[in-house]
């Protein structure tokens, strides 16, 4: 190198992105064999659960802003949405915004928003979204979202909802118990419209009438959930639906989180016997 040539400092979204340089050959390698094995296996999850977890704590970790850390996740979701459609995984869902989450301190909230509504507007013209006809649906509870961000929404599901391809829900503004609320009052509803008297209502009250109003209603329990960040707990996410689920718990923040952490995960689901309590 010569004495004029100087180094220029990467940048941290570059560092976060790229990883160790040194070890990337080993990385190639062993996520090389890892892709390999996992293409062979057996099974596939049909239905794949993702809790996003870690933004914030990531860009605290590396001296970035919380905001930035939302920005990084959001590049990974597209990421792993990639790796879901290479496997060929027909059912993800992903929770990006608790009802929780809402509570948080106002200017971080209203920065999501605006993140959630930027991402919508960028897949409606994402090429690999409408080549791969990827279906997205929105579930959770929005109504107090600002009506930029619905209508941001709205126009992607409208822009995919004849695809028949992978189908990804996207949880916002989604809570688990809110969401058995939701369909425990949209069947009562639905009962008393068609004039089913109080006592036949309460003595006919199955699992298929409540699952049949469920946020995800037509698409398979998730038979596996992943969750990065370290935290052993679901916070809520599909208490309905995954009653049977299998876990994972990732140490990695979501940014962080790589293809390799990714087809370790789904390889773990791989080597699992299910038996549904039998």
């Amino acid at each position: 190198m010569s004495q004029t040539q100087s180094f220029t400092r990467p940048s941290k979204k570059s560092l976060v992105l790229a990883g160790d340089r040194a070890l990337r050959p080993l990385y190639w390698w062993y996520e090389t064999r890892l892709a390999k094995a996992v293409k062979a296996g057996h099974k596939l999850p049909k239905h794949l659960g993702i809790i996003l977890d870690g933004n914030r704590r990531f860009a605290r970790k590396v001296g970035l802003d919380a905001g930035q850390g939302h920005d990084l996740g959001a590049y990974k979701a597209h990421e792993v949405l990639e790796w879901c459609l290479e496997l060929g995984i027909p059912h993800v869902t992903i929770w990006v915004f608790s009802s929780d989450n809402k509570s948080r301190d106002p200017e971080e909230v209203a920065g999501l928003l605006e993140l959630f509504a930027r991402e919508a507007k960028k897949m409606v013209a994402d090429e690999r979204i409408h080549r791969n006809r990827v279906r997205i649906k929105m579930i959770g509870q929005t109504e107090d979202f600002p009506e930029k961000v619905r209508d941001s929404l709205r126009e992607l599901e409208e822009a995919t909802q004849t695809y028949d391809g992978l189908l990804l829900h996207v949880a916002i503004g989604y809570g688990g118990r809110e969401e058995i609320t939701d369909a425990v009052r949209k069947h009562l509803r639905n009962q008393l419209e068609q004039g089913t008297p109080l006592e036949e209502l309460i003595n006919n009250l199955s699992v298929a009438d409540i699952d049949a109003q469920m946020y995800t209603a037509g698409t398979p329990d998730p038979d596996f959930i992943i969750r990065t960040s370290g935290e052993i707990r679901l916070s809520g996410f599909l208490l309905w639906q995954s009653a049977y689920s299998e876990y994972y718990f990732c140490d990695a923040y979501w940014p962080s989180f790589r293809r390799m952490d990714f087809l370790r995960a789904i390889r773990s689901f791989q080597n699992r016997e299910r038996r549904y309590g039998k």
